[in-house]
């Protein structure tokens, strides 16, 4: 009998410790595999395009079903894309023919309230023109069209094209409002990244319309040109550096780096007057003419935004891409909006987004120490339940009251351009900074059978001690 309970303690401790590995084992694999901790995919697209040169390919972006798409000029650049895995579509004019054409249409006189960018998926630059453009103007830059030929499409749109002034996590100055996009840092100093065209260089914003307090200044930025601002935060604020966007209701997207955003992508922006919406990048570099100047180099979507909601953060799988800029229509009927694309921004200002490292290579080229500039990026679809409407609610973890947790609830996609849902929960403290770190739903496994194996090993501490009490041992 003494035998048989010495056989059966052994095998409850050797079990035990088994547990122990396994559970340990578990635990690991499950913060090794949690999302937005990989490195962004190879970016296919813009490799090729770099490749094969500007007078054989004609831009790439990302089909229906996510696969990378590369325009081409012949059959030799078709073979090569579908080597390398991507899928060729051949176009009659190249990358050259369409740079070439918006170059002359920059180069007529400016009109106040038209747009162009190059759409790779229709082979064409696109001119859009507002409600504001009169019929003479719009003849002449019909005639400006006509010269380049079939590489430029004109098309008439409703609305005009305002910067939005205005809201994410809402930002107060004496000309108006205008809302937080990233928190960033030099490496010694705090900033806030938002909009050129919210307020000149020694602009002071407050948290809240007549606090004491200044939230911070305007120390460097560009409008028109580019639309960037940079707002050093004031010694005496109480803050906590934030890789977090809030999407509103106490919920908020962690923030892991930085990257340019691809044709196709479906991508999502935050602000306090219309909360969280989302829309597809449909063109990049393209140029607006606002009443107040012009702006080149923009990432032009299906996003809708109104006044209100300038300057806030445009992001996908836990990347920063942009800056609201303006645009035309409204979250109602929708519309077309404007974003100065993020890590442009950082390089021209020298610093990087809050909470990534400074000292590797992606930050040579992006200003950001994450993901490298104009690459290729996953279909931006997020999982079930990984983003939230909050209408009136938008903003960025910027120290201005904003943005903890990640439970964002159960979204989803209208078809309209938004995305919507009312969420489960708000996560907000200590639980939030840890959920956002590792998913206790993945981890749990793990946990319970390190737990169990625990609670096995003193199980048998305690009968070998009983034992020994009554002279077994």
């Amino acid at each position: 009998m003494t035998h048989a309970r010495r056989t059966a303690r052994r095998i409850t401790r050797l079990a035990a410790v088994g547990g122990l590995l396994c559970g340990s084992l578990l635990v690991t694999r499950a913060i090794a595999n949690e999302p937005g901790t990989s490195a962004p995919p190879v970016p296919v697209g813009e490799r090729l395009v770099a490749q094969l040169g500007a007078a054989r390919t004609a831009g790439s972006w990302l089909g229906a079903d996510g696969r990378t798409v590369v325009a081409v000029t012949d059959a030799g650049a078709a073979a090569d894309v579908r080597r390398a895995g991507a899928r060729a579509e051949v176009v009659r004019h190249s990358m050259r023919d369409l740079r070439s054409a918006a170059a002359t249409l920059r180069a007529a006189p400016r009109v106040s309230g038209t747009a162009w960018s190059m759409d790779y998926g229709s082979n064409e630059v696109v001119v859009r023109a507002d409600s504001t453009v009169s019929a003479g103007d719009w003849s002449r830059l019909a005639g400006v069209a006509r010269t380049i030929g079939a590489s430029v499409r004109m098309e008439r749109t409703r609305g005009t094209f305002t910067t939005r002034v205005d809201g994410a996590s809402p930002i107060f100055a004496s000309g108006g409002r205008c809302s937080a996009g990233f928190d960033v840092t030099d490496g010694r100093d705090a900033f806030l990244l938002t909009a050129g065209h919210c307020g000149p260089v020694g602009t002071t914003w407050f948290a809240r319309p007549g606090d004491a307090t200044a939230l911070g200044t305007t120390v460097s930025g560009t409008f028109p040109g580019n639309d960037f601002s940079l707002v050093r935060y004031d010694d005496g604020v109480p803050r906590a550096p934030s890789d977090v966007v809030a999407i509103g209701g106490g919920r908020g997207v962690r923030i892991t780096g930085a990257a340019d955003p691809v044709v196709g992508q479906r991508v999502f922006r935050s602000g306090s007057t219309t909360g969280l919406h989302s829309g597809r990048v449909t063109g990049l570099n393209a140029t607006v003419n606002y009443p107040e100047g012009t702006v080149t180099g923009l990432v032009q979507t299906t996003v809708c935004a109104e006044p209100g909601d300038s300057g806030g953060p445009l992001f996908a799988d836990g990347l920063a891409l942009g800056l609201t800029s303006g645009g035309n229509g409204n979250c109602d009927a929708g519309g077309t909006t404007f974003f100065q694309p993020v890590a442009a921004a950082m390089t021209a200002l020298g610093v990087r987004l809050t909470g990534t490292s400074g000292d590797d290579d992606a930050e040579a080229g992006a200003g950001s120490g994450q993901a490298r500039p104009g690459g290729d990026v996953a279909p931006s679809a997020p999982p079930a339940g990984s983003e939230a409407g909050a209408p009136g609610g938008g903003g960025t973890g910027t120290g201005v009251g904003v943005g903890t947790g990640t439970n964002m609830g159960g979204a989803t996609d209208t078809g309209d351009g938004t995305a919507s849902g009312t969420g489960t929960g708000a996560d907000t403290g200590p639980v939030a900074a840890i959920s956002r770190v590792v998913s206790t739903r993945s981890v749990g496994p793990g946990l319970l059978v390190i737990g169990g194996s625990l609670i096995a090993l003193v199980a048998a501490r305690s009968m070998r001690s009983s034992r020994r009490g009554r002279g077994a041992w």
